[in-house]
């Protein structure tokens, strides 16, 4: 399976601190009668030999989804029968990667995330048992992997880019909210909705509004 590049069609920005959650994608002041749909994601947390690490999935190719090829969290849309954000990332991770919610402590939900393509995500954070068992479901998930926090922490690591023209709502270039790129890791490329709810991941444990045991990122928000 091959993963899905993104297209840099601009140099990245240089500003590089975030100091405050990025909750939309769409436009400044974008309106349309499309609702969004509810959905929530899974950020996997997991502690491999003691260090703390985030798993990412990426999703196969497929022609009927705009996000297939590309580095995600498990996740999906809320359905009937979830009773609320929780239950839907995680009945969506069970789904797709085969761990159930025995083996998952929810630890904090951060704030809700609109994507250009029209849900408004509730990003939920949990804790894995580990080591457990994976069982990918093969028609949305071509690969799980993790990334170290540390290295995720560094700012060294990431970019932000312009978004090009969108031809939906004739947004030019430099008026929608910029792209987040990570830098390649272990063959993988994080960017787009997924790199920005991890900014957000990381703004809340800079902050202390999230705390993970035993783990204390260096933190230039506190003096």
């Amino acid at each position: 399976m091959q993963t899905t590049r993104p297209k840099q069609t601009t140099q990245p920005d240089s500003t590089k601190s975030v100091d405050e959650y990025h909750r939309s994608d769409l436009p400044a002041g974008y309106s349309s009668e499309r609702p969004l749909r509810h959905a929530s994601v899974l950020i996997p947390v997991l502690n491999h030999d003691g260090n703390w690490k985030v798993l990412y999935i990426r999703r196969s190719q497929s022609k009927h989804d705009r996000h297939s090829g590309q580095v995600a969290f498990p996740g999906g849309a809320r359905e009937q029968d979830d009773t609320d954000a929780i239950a839907t990332a995680l009945r969506e991770t069970h789904e797709e990667i085969g761990i159930s919610s025995d083996n998952i402590r929810v630890i904090h939900t951060l704030p809700e995330y609109e994507t250009v393509s029209y849900f408004r995500v509730t990003p939920v954070v949990g804790i894995l048992n580990w080591p457990t068992t994976m069982k990918l479901q093969s028609s949305e998930v071509a690969r799980a992997f993790t990334i170290p926090l540390e290295w995720l922490l560094d700012e060294s690591n990431y970019s932000f880019r312009d978004r090009p023209e969108s031809k939906s709502t004739k947004t030019p270039p430099g008026k929608r909210p910029q792209i987040v790129y990570f830098k390649e890791y272990d063959g993988e490329i994080l960017w787009g909705a997924s790199a920005r709810i991890t900014l957000n991941f990381l703004l809340a444990l800079r902050t202390g509004s999230l705390l993970i045991p035993g783990f204390s990122p260096t933190n230039p928000y506190n003096n």
